[in-house]
Protein backbone atom coordinates (compact mmCIF):
# COMPACT_ATOMS: atom_id res chain seq x y z
CA UNK A 1 0.00 0.00 0.00
CA UNK A 2 1.65 2.80 -1.14
CA UNK A 3 1.62 6.61 1.51
CA UNK A 4 -1.57 8.14 -0.93
CA UNK A 5 -3.69 4.82 -0.20
CA UNK A 6 -2.66 4.59 3.36
CA UNK A 7 -3.49 7.95 4.14
CA UNK A 8 -6.75 7.48 2.63
CA UNK A 9 -7.55 4.38 5.06
CA UNK A 10 -6.18 6.56 8.23
CA UNK A 11 -8.59 9.06 7.51
CA UNK A 12 -11.88 6.59 6.62
CA UNK A 13 -11.06 4.52 9.76
CA UNK A 14 -10.47 8.22 11.75
CA UNK A 15 -14.48 8.87 10.49
CA UNK A 16 -15.65 5.67 10.66
CA UNK A 17 -14.60 5.16 14.96
CA UNK A 18 -16.76 7.90 16.64
CA UNK A 19 -20.06 5.48 14.74
CA UNK A 20 -18.23 2.29 16.29
CA UNK A 21 -18.15 3.99 19.65
CA UNK A 22 -21.28 5.06 19.55
CA UNK A 23 -22.41 1.16 18.77
CA UNK A 24 -20.88 -0.44 21.24
CA UNK A 25 -21.75 1.90 23.88
CA UNK A 26 -26.07 1.19 22.68
CA UNK A 27 -24.59 -2.55 22.35
CA UNK A 28 -23.43 -2.48 25.94
CA UNK A 29 -26.53 -0.46 27.55
CA UNK A 30 -29.35 -2.61 29.58
CA UNK A 31 -32.35 -3.51 27.43
CA UNK A 32 -35.85 -0.91 28.32
CA UNK A 33 -38.55 -2.72 28.84
CA UNK A 34 -41.58 -2.56 26.54
CA UNK A 35 -44.87 -2.52 27.17
CA UNK A 36 -48.18 -3.44 25.29
CA UNK A 37 -51.48 -2.94 26.20
CA UNK A 38 -54.40 -5.32 24.84
CA UNK A 39 -57.06 -4.19 26.15
CA UNK A 40 -58.13 -1.61 26.25
CA UNK A 41 -58.45 -0.63 22.65
CA UNK A 42 -58.85 2.80 21.51
CA UNK A 43 -61.59 4.84 19.48
CA UNK A 44 -65.11 4.73 20.40
CA UNK A 45 -67.10 2.29 22.44
CA UNK A 46 -70.20 0.93 24.59
CA UNK A 47 -70.52 0.20 27.71
CA UNK A 48 -71.29 -2.88 29.52
CA UNK A 49 -74.52 -2.79 31.76
CA UNK A 50 -72.57 -6.13 33.64
CA UNK A 51 -69.31 -4.11 34.68
CA UNK A 52 -68.79 -5.32 38.26
CA UNK A 53 -67.32 -2.91 41.21
CA UNK A 54 -66.25 -5.71 43.05
CA UNK A 55 -63.87 -8.74 42.61
CA UNK A 56 -63.78 -12.64 44.20
CA UNK A 57 -61.42 -12.32 47.01
CA UNK A 58 -59.16 -15.89 47.76
CA UNK A 59 -57.69 -15.72 51.41
CA UNK A 60 -54.70 -16.10 52.55
CA UNK A 61 -53.62 -14.15 49.60
CA UNK A 62 -55.87 -12.11 47.82
CA UNK A 63 -54.68 -10.01 44.73
CA UNK A 64 -56.48 -7.75 41.93
CA UNK A 65 -57.59 -10.70 39.48
CA UNK A 66 -59.66 -10.95 36.05
CA UNK A 67 -62.05 -13.35 36.42
CA UNK A 68 -63.90 -15.40 33.65
CA UNK A 69 -66.99 -13.51 33.90
CA UNK A 70 -65.55 -9.49 33.11
CA UNK A 71 -66.68 -8.26 29.97
CA UNK A 72 -64.21 -6.65 27.81
CA UNK A 73 -65.17 -3.32 28.36
CA UNK A 74 -63.95 -3.88 32.15
CA UNK A 75 -60.84 -5.50 31.11
CA UNK A 76 -57.20 -4.01 31.32
CA UNK A 77 -54.57 -6.41 29.89
CA UNK A 78 -51.06 -6.19 28.40
CA UNK A 79 -47.36 -7.43 28.94
CA UNK A 80 -44.14 -5.85 30.14
CA UNK A 81 -41.48 -7.51 27.84
CA UNK A 82 -37.60 -7.73 28.99
CA UNK A 83 -39.18 -6.81 32.77
CA UNK A 84 -37.15 -8.17 35.82
CA UNK A 85 -39.37 -6.79 38.24
CA UNK A 86 -42.83 -8.29 40.13
CA UNK A 87 -44.86 -4.70 39.36
CA UNK A 88 -45.59 -2.19 36.82
CA UNK A 89 -47.36 0.89 37.34
CA UNK A 90 -50.57 1.73 35.55
CA UNK A 91 -52.21 5.46 34.73
CA UNK A 92 -55.95 4.77 34.37
CA UNK A 93 -57.67 8.46 33.87
CA UNK A 94 -54.67 10.15 35.64
CA UNK A 95 -54.08 7.90 38.35
CA UNK A 96 -51.25 6.08 39.08
CA UNK A 97 -51.50 2.24 40.42
CA UNK A 98 -49.81 -1.17 40.79
CA UNK A 99 -50.25 -4.17 38.60
CA UNK A 100 -48.58 -7.55 39.19
CA UNK A 101 -46.61 -9.33 36.75
CA UNK A 102 -46.96 -13.17 36.06
CA UNK A 103 -43.47 -14.49 35.10
CA UNK A 104 -44.08 -13.85 31.45
CA UNK A 105 -44.36 -10.14 32.37
CA UNK A 106 -48.41 -9.86 31.71
CA UNK A 107 -50.52 -8.41 33.70
CA UNK A 108 -54.57 -8.11 33.97
CA UNK A 109 -57.17 -6.69 36.09
CA UNK A 110 -60.34 -5.45 36.05
CA UNK A 111 -61.73 -1.88 35.82
CA UNK A 112 -65.24 0.12 35.55
CA UNK A 113 -64.74 2.49 33.25
CA UNK A 114 -67.38 5.73 33.20
CA UNK A 115 -69.17 7.29 30.39
CA UNK A 116 -66.80 9.49 28.39
CA UNK A 117 -63.20 10.10 27.90
CA UNK A 118 -60.81 7.56 29.58
CA UNK A 119 -57.22 7.15 29.39
CA UNK A 120 -54.87 3.98 30.11
CA UNK A 121 -51.51 3.98 29.97
CA UNK A 122 -49.09 1.16 31.37
CA UNK A 123 -45.66 1.84 32.07
CA UNK A 124 -43.02 0.04 32.48
CA UNK A 125 -40.57 1.28 35.21
CA UNK A 126 -38.86 4.66 35.07
CA UNK A 127 -36.96 4.09 32.07
CA UNK A 128 -38.62 1.59 30.27
CA UNK A 129 -41.29 2.28 27.08
CA UNK A 130 -44.73 3.68 27.55
CA UNK A 131 -47.65 2.49 25.83
CA UNK A 132 -51.20 4.53 26.25
CA UNK A 133 -54.82 3.90 24.69
CA UNK A 134 -57.21 6.69 24.72
CA UNK A 135 -61.33 5.29 24.12
CA UNK A 136 -64.22 7.14 24.66
CA UNK A 137 -67.28 4.72 26.02
CA UNK A 138 -71.02 5.55 25.88
CA UNK A 139 -72.77 4.66 28.96
CA UNK A 140 -75.28 2.19 27.81
CA UNK A 141 -76.89 1.30 31.45
CA UNK A 142 -73.42 0.78 33.12
CA UNK A 143 -73.19 2.29 36.80
CA UNK A 144 -70.51 5.03 36.78
CA UNK A 145 -68.71 5.57 39.96
CA UNK A 146 -69.71 9.34 40.33
CA UNK A 147 -67.29 8.88 43.50
CA UNK A 148 -63.91 6.70 43.55
CA UNK A 149 -61.37 6.16 46.50
CA UNK A 150 -57.94 4.26 45.41
CA UNK A 151 -55.40 3.04 47.49
CA UNK A 152 -52.13 1.38 46.89
CA UNK A 153 -48.90 1.19 48.56
CA UNK A 154 -45.19 0.49 47.75
CA UNK A 155 -44.20 -3.31 49.93
CA UNK A 156 -44.91 -6.40 49.05
CA UNK A 157 -46.15 -9.06 51.38
CA UNK A 158 -47.96 -6.38 53.22
CA UNK A 159 -51.53 -5.59 54.00
CA UNK A 160 -53.21 -2.39 54.18
CA UNK A 161 -56.68 -1.98 54.48
CA UNK A 162 -58.85 0.88 53.01
CA UNK A 163 -61.96 1.81 55.60
CA UNK A 164 -64.89 4.61 53.96
CA UNK A 165 -67.56 5.96 55.98
CA UNK A 166 -70.36 7.84 54.18
CA UNK A 167 -72.59 10.57 55.40
CA UNK A 168 -75.05 8.44 56.86
CA UNK A 169 -72.95 6.37 59.08
CA UNK A 170 -72.36 3.06 56.36
CA UNK A 171 -68.70 1.46 56.84
CA UNK A 172 -67.28 -0.01 53.43
CA UNK A 173 -64.23 -2.00 54.63
CA UNK A 174 -62.89 -5.62 53.96
CA UNK A 175 -65.41 -6.92 56.42
CA UNK A 176 -68.41 -5.31 54.44
CA UNK A 177 -67.41 -4.78 51.18
CA UNK A 178 -70.72 -4.29 50.10
CA UNK A 179 -72.78 -1.01 51.49
CA UNK A 180 -76.24 0.61 49.89
CA UNK A 181 -74.27 3.42 47.98
CA UNK A 182 -71.36 1.51 46.82
CA UNK A 183 -68.76 -1.32 46.77
CA UNK A 184 -65.10 -1.89 47.73
CA UNK A 185 -63.99 -4.02 45.10
CA UNK A 186 -61.13 -6.32 46.73
CA UNK A 187 -59.34 -7.28 49.65
CA UNK A 188 -55.67 -7.12 48.82
CA UNK A 189 -53.25 -8.87 51.81
CA UNK A 190 -50.43 -9.75 49.36
CA UNK A 191 -48.78 -6.28 48.71
CA UNK A 192 -48.93 -3.11 46.46
CA UNK A 193 -52.90 -3.17 46.31
CA UNK A 194 -54.63 -1.20 45.01
CA UNK A 195 -58.15 -1.72 46.59
CA UNK A 196 -60.95 0.89 45.14
CA UNK A 197 -64.29 1.72 46.49
CA UNK A 198 -66.82 3.26 44.27
CA UNK A 199 -69.87 4.57 44.78
CA UNK A 200 -72.72 5.27 41.26
CA UNK A 201 -74.75 7.54 43.78
CA UNK A 202 -72.63 9.16 46.75
CA UNK A 203 -74.46 10.03 49.51
CA UNK A 204 -74.56 13.92 50.01
CA UNK A 205 -72.33 15.23 53.01
CA UNK A 206 -69.10 14.28 54.82
CA UNK A 207 -66.75 11.66 54.32
CA UNK A 208 -64.15 10.21 55.87
CA UNK A 209 -61.35 7.72 54.94
CA UNK A 210 -58.96 5.45 57.45
CA UNK A 211 -55.98 3.59 55.84
CA UNK A 212 -54.81 0.69 58.71
CA UNK A 213 -51.57 -1.25 58.16
CA UNK A 214 -53.04 -4.73 59.00
CA UNK A 215 -49.95 -6.79 58.70
CA UNK A 216 -46.49 -7.22 57.40
CA UNK A 217 -44.07 -10.53 57.24
CA UNK A 218 -41.36 -7.70 58.06
CA UNK A 219 -42.23 -5.92 61.58
CA UNK A 220 -39.26 -3.29 60.64
CA UNK A 221 -40.66 -2.62 57.35
CA UNK A 222 -42.08 1.35 56.71
CA UNK A 223 -45.01 1.22 53.67
CA UNK A 224 -46.01 4.42 52.00
CA UNK A 225 -49.30 4.15 50.68
CA UNK A 226 -50.76 6.39 47.70
CA UNK A 227 -54.63 8.01 48.41
CA UNK A 228 -56.87 9.31 45.00
CA UNK A 229 -59.63 10.85 45.61
CA UNK A 230 -61.53 11.45 42.59
CA UNK A 231 -65.56 12.43 41.84
CA UNK A 232 -66.99 12.80 38.37
CA UNK A 233 -64.59 10.93 36.62
CA UNK A 234 -64.45 11.37 32.90
CA UNK A 235 -66.72 14.71 32.99
CA UNK A 236 -66.17 18.25 32.53
CA UNK A 237 -66.24 18.72 36.56
CA UNK A 238 -64.03 15.54 37.37
CA UNK A 239 -61.78 16.97 40.25
CA UNK A 240 -59.28 14.61 41.49
CA UNK A 241 -56.79 14.60 45.12
CA UNK A 242 -53.72 12.55 46.00
CA UNK A 243 -52.16 11.87 49.08
CA UNK A 244 -49.08 10.58 49.73
CA UNK A 245 -48.90 8.57 54.08
CA UNK A 246 -45.99 6.66 55.71
CA UNK A 247 -47.63 3.73 57.45
CA UNK A 248 -44.89 2.63 59.98
CA UNK A 249 -46.56 0.00 63.05
CA UNK A 250 -48.32 -2.59 61.78
CA UNK A 251 -51.69 -1.76 63.42
CA UNK A 252 -51.80 1.88 62.87
CA UNK A 253 -55.12 3.18 61.79
CA UNK A 254 -54.65 6.59 60.27
CA UNK A 255 -57.52 9.12 59.52
CA UNK A 256 -55.67 10.24 55.80
CA UNK A 257 -58.92 12.35 54.28
CA UNK A 258 -62.52 14.28 55.36
CA UNK A 259 -64.57 15.75 52.55
CA UNK A 260 -67.82 16.77 51.64
CA UNK A 261 -69.35 15.39 48.62
CA UNK A 262 -70.84 17.26 46.17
Amino acid sequence: MNGTAADCFRQQAMRFMPWLASALILALLPIPALAELEMPISGWRIGDPDTPFTQPVNYPLSRPNLGANVPDSAQIRGRIRSADKKTATLIVNGNPMPVRLDESGAFARPYSFGAGSNSVEAMAGETGEKSRRQFYQTLNGQAVARLRVILAWDSDGTDIDLHVITPSGEHAWYGQRVIKSGALDIDVTDGYGPEIFASPAPEQGLYQVYVNFYGSGDNDSLTTVRLSVMTNESTASEKRQEFTVPMRIPGELTLVRQFMYP
